[in-house]
């Protein structure tokens, strides 16, 4: 009896969770980044209204570029994590590709991998040897 190749969904479903699961956290890892320029936004303009000292405004610089940078490396870890399961669910899709079969009045043909022949094996040449020239001294002897 001929069988078609059947996905395996259970896996797909949890590659598919585990990518949407992803997302939510890149989105949210944005979200945080995005109110974390607010805020400092807001520190900025009490700065030049007069109502915040320099060395708060300069500590809090400080502070929020280390979070930025922390954040900054946590979206760029979580989009790796993407691409590398990305690749992955396009490989099990690529996994699924259909099995050529047809339909005769004989019965069922195909689903086999068709074998063209033998190949050779490829013959490896030897190295060219390099011929190195030698340069000879002439030695002029003179006669008495």
């Amino acid at each position: 009896m001929v069988k078609v190749k059947m996905m395996n969904e259970n896996l797909f479903a949890k590659l598919d969770n585990e990518f949407r699961a992803l997302g939510e956290l890149l989105k949210t890892r944005q979200d945080e980044k995005q109110s974390l320029l607010n805020e400092f936004d807001l520190e900025l303009s009490r700065y030049k209204q007069g109502k915040l000292s320099e060395n708060t405004l300069a500590s809090s610089v400080k502070k929020s570029n280390l979070e930025l940078a922390k954040l900054d490396k946590n979206i760029r870890d979580i989009m790796q994590k993407g691409l590398v399961l990305s690749k992955k669910m396009i490989g099990f899709i690529r996994d699924q590709k259909p099995i050529v079969y047809k339909v005769t009045e004989s019965g069922v043909s195909g689903g086999g991998l068709k074998i063209k022949g033998k190949k050779k094996p490829i013959k490896k040449k030897a190295p060219v040897k390099k011929k190195v020239a030698i340069k000879k001294k002439v030695v002029k002897k003179k006669l008495k």
